[in-house]
């Protein structure tokens, strides 16, 4: 049974307390007001203060990368040698319209309002989605999810453009499967950002060394940006925590050195670049350089990467935090140092290839190099952790395979660490840079996963205006026009640059795509073979309290992904065995679509079958930021849960098994008008009927009433002492012994299925399977405790 509570609150009490605190308010002395005044203006100031002191930290999480961009547009925009100085000008009135259009105003002020409480990214806008629509490829969601205090989602009219779109997005499973298509597809970019960034920032800040001495070869600075590579993936492991305070005062130095700079050269060698904030020269640039000059547009994108990372890294810094820092501190130090920099190329046309070194004034060349350097391991740093988080955000969601996740902060929920995609993404970036060896080629790889990412962000943001905001049909074709119009431009520039570098994301992303796209489906379809194949209640029922077995003494923990019907794992094992414990708890671990389930609302408790058959049901719920604890904690928390469901149960009244199961799986119109019962005081109890299973699935969240969970209604019929012996027994029965039971699912393609079907579940998939953590790892279940149930099923 489900209880909600609902409580009424004295309306006129409030309105006489109200009236009777304005005629205090009248009586008060003039002094008192003006205390209060200055108490509110105290609260104003700290909250402006508190306000500063996040903008200030969100420098070094959010916008190492997008800041280090100046070490290397202008070298990939000009690969060769500047031809006329009028295309310096045309190429910064570019990179001005640029950061004007997709970091200032698509992100900043549009899409890092669309976060999932604080979590950016392209995981939680789908988890956005899927709260408002029913798009989840696995569909194991319930309604009483939906009550979640995390679980917030907008309703709209039937006859509303938003339902429209809704009820097209749910018709049609090929319609679900495009969109988590799209989102893998930029999920994997993002990967391949994790790579590119560190590549290109370490090695343009490496770069630095062979300026001061020309005759070092550029074999010398590679090897010195690998070294630093190596040195920045292997600490990876000691996490963030103990220096993450340092990122900010590097990056806001970085920042305010390169706008000074940029103020320098600007006085020093042409203030008439500051033309190019005229669009005119935009249109002169491309009339002059033709086919090169629109292909030059792949190194003007260089100057907004970093922008996606900058919603990635959201975290929870408060939207408007961000929106200061970058309008305050990162927008302005950037057009200056972009402006610099043309300045010194107008006059010196030849030195493109290390504009942003050959500009720094000689007297501080060596202070800047270094601070270029930690701004480079900062916005490196930034971006693995946004690669961490998304790959954890794809696993809870059954869209990678199971990885080792460790937690490296105490504070900090979201700082994490994934060993095995570390030294894989370590790898790849060193081949990557010691592959290319120079920057443009890296440059053309770097923008084609940047502004592919950019494109599904659009597309899902349209879905979110839409769906969520719900905006206005005519904001939404604006908004999309305008994104689409500019980054399809970019992304026409880049196709041209594919066979000089930019086929390396799009391989890395085929190779992730393929990944995480064979262990989705994989994993759903051992969710349908579950769903399809549990055991009617019937057949329980039909054996009776013994199950037709020996009952020995201890708990039986029978781990299911589902959240409902009894798994066909359990029928499997009392086939094959003589003997069950006295009490069996059937366990599914669930992930949601939101970024974190509260404690006191992560456990679902409910009894399957007659009392004496002693068999229950706990859904452990988590957000996709979530960590599974401990296994004693873990263990703990649900035996809890389970004692305060028997505690409460025993109060109820009205509800036996007797009514709540039926051996023919049949519900009688008497006991429908039945599931929602009203006890006269604004009490409700509910329950819903799942038939697949012949049962009333009623699930209770097993927290305390103090949360106003559930209202428990006391029984004259019901005596404590039974409360009492199933609670012993139940405390006896875990002193005998807890035993963790998991499936060990195998899965085949059927003799008829196509080749690539086999290909993919009979290989790809069995190695993910083989090479990925096993379940009792993930749940850390002890050894001595676990017991594998092996079963084959073909699809």
């Amino acid at each position: 049974m489900e209880m909600t509570s609902r409580i009424e609150m004295d309306e006129d009490n409030d309105n006489r307390g109200s009236m009777w605190d304005l005629d205090q308010k009248l009586d008060q002395p003039m002094d008192e007001e003006a205390g209060r005044l200055r108490n509110m203006y105290k609260e104003k100031k700290s909250s402006a203060l508190l306000l500063l002191r996040l903008a200030f930290q969100s420098l070094g999480v959010v916008y190492g990368d997008l800041g280090t961009s100046p070490l290397y547009v202008f070298y990939n925009t000009f690969p060769g040698k500047i031809e006329d100085p009028e295309d310096v000008v045309g190429a910064l009135s570019l990179i001005i319209y640029s950061l004007t259009l997709i970091p200032l105003l698509k992100y900043v002020f549009v899409v890092c309002k669309a976060n999932d409480n604080g979590q950016g990214g392209t995981f939680a806008l789908y988890s956005l989605l899927c709260r408002h629509a029913k798009i989840k490829t696995i569909p194991n969601q319930h309604r009483t999810d939906e009550e979640l205090t995390t679980y917030s989602r907008s309703t709209f009219h039937e006859q509303s453009f938003a339902a429209k779109t809704k009820r097209w997005l749910e018709r049609h499973v090929s319609r679900k499967n495009a969109l988590l298509i799209l989102v893998l597809v930029g999920t994997c970019m993002v990967i391949g950002d994790g790579i590119l960034t560190p590549a290109i920032s370490v090695l343009s800040a490496a770069g630095g060394i062979k300026v001061d001495h020309p005759g070092m070869s550029n074999g010398v600075v590679v090897v010195v940006a690998v070294v630093i590579l190596v040195g920045l993936f292997s600490l990876q492991h000691y996490g963030t925590d103990k220096v993450s305070w340092l990122f900010a005062p590097i990056v806001l130095v970085w920042f305010l050195v390169i706008g000074g700079i940029g103020i320098y050269n600007i006085w020093k060698y042409d203030s008439s670049v500051l033309k190019a904030f005229s669009p005119v020269y935009i249109y002169r640039y491309f009339r002059r350089g033709g086919k090169d000059g629109w292909t030059s547009l792949g190194g003007i994108m260089l100057s907004i990467t970093g922008t996606e990372a900058l919603f990635a890294d959201l975290s929870h810094f408060p939207v408007a935090a961000v929106q200061l820092a970058f309008t305050v501190v990162v927008f302005p130090c950037l057009l200056l140092a972009y402006s610099g920099q043309a300045a010194y190329l107008m006059s010196n046309r030849d030195h493109v290839v290390d504009a942003f070194y050959r500009s720094i004034p000689e007297s501080i060349y060596w202070p800047v190099f270094i601070i270029a350097t930690a701004a480079a391991i900062v916005a490196s740093q930034a971006t693995i952790t946004a690669t961490f988080s998304i790959i954890k955000q794809a696993l809870a969601l059954g869209c990678f395979p199971r990885v080792k996740v460790v937690h490296t902060s105490k504070k900090f929920l979201g700082q994490i660490y994934v060993p095995d995609i570390n030294w894989i993404l370590m790898i790849l970036c060193i081949a990557v840079t010691a592959g290319f060896k120079n920057q443009n080629q890296i440059g053309n790889a770097y923008g084609t996963a940047v502004v592919i990412v950019m494109l599904v962000t659009t597309l899902l943001m349209t879905l979110i205006m839409i769906l969520v905001w719900r905006c206005h049909w005519i904001l939404v074709l604006l908004f999309t026009g305008l994104s689409l119009v500019v980054e399809c431009t970019y992304f026409s520039a880049v196709l041209f640059k594919v066979d000089q570098g930019g086929w390396v994301p799009l391989v890395i992303a085929a190779a992730f795509l393929l990944i995480m796209y064979v262990w989705h489906y994989g994993t759903l379809k051992r969710y349908e073979f579950e769903m399809h194949s549990k055991v009617s209640m019937a057949w329980i029922l039909g054996l009776g309290p013994s199950l037709g077995l020996v009952r020995v003494p201890g708990i039986g923990l029978v781990y299911t992904e589902l959240a409902s019907g009894v798994p066909h794992i359990f029928s499997h094992f009392i086939t094959n065995l003589p003997a069950i414990h006295s009490v069996v708890v059937f366990v599914c671990v669930k992930y949601l679509p939101v970024y974190t389930v509260p404690e006191e609302e992560r456990f679902l408790v409910k009894r399957i079958g007659p009392k004496n058959f002693h068999m229950f049901r706990c859904v452990a719920r988590y957000g996709y930021k979530d960590l599974h604890k401990k296994d004693d904690e873990f263990e703990k928390k649900l035996f809890d849960s389970l004692f305060l469901f028997v505690r409460l149960e025993s109060m109820m009244e009205g509800c036996s098994d007797s009514d709540e199961y039926s051996l023919y799986g049949q519900q009688t119109e008497r006991s429908r008008e039945g599931l929602l019962n009203n006890n006269g005081n604004g009490n409700t109890i509910t329950s819903y009927a799942d038939t697949t299973i012949s049962s009333v699935d009623s699930i209770v969240p097993a927290k305390s009433p103090m949360h106003g969970s559930m209202t428990v209604r006391s029984s004259e019929h019901v005596s404590s002492q039974m409360e009492t012996d199933e609670l012993e027994f139940l405390n006896s029965c875990r002193d005998a012994g807890v035993v963790h039971i998991l499936g060990n699912t195998v899965v085949r393609a059927r003799r008829e299925s196509r080749f690539y079907k086999k290909i993919a579940i009979d290989y790809v998939y069995a190695f993910l399977r083989k090479i990925c953590r096993e379940h009792s790892v993930i749940f850390n279940v002890p050894h001595e405790s676990l017991l594998n149930v092996g079963q084959v099923f073909y699809v």
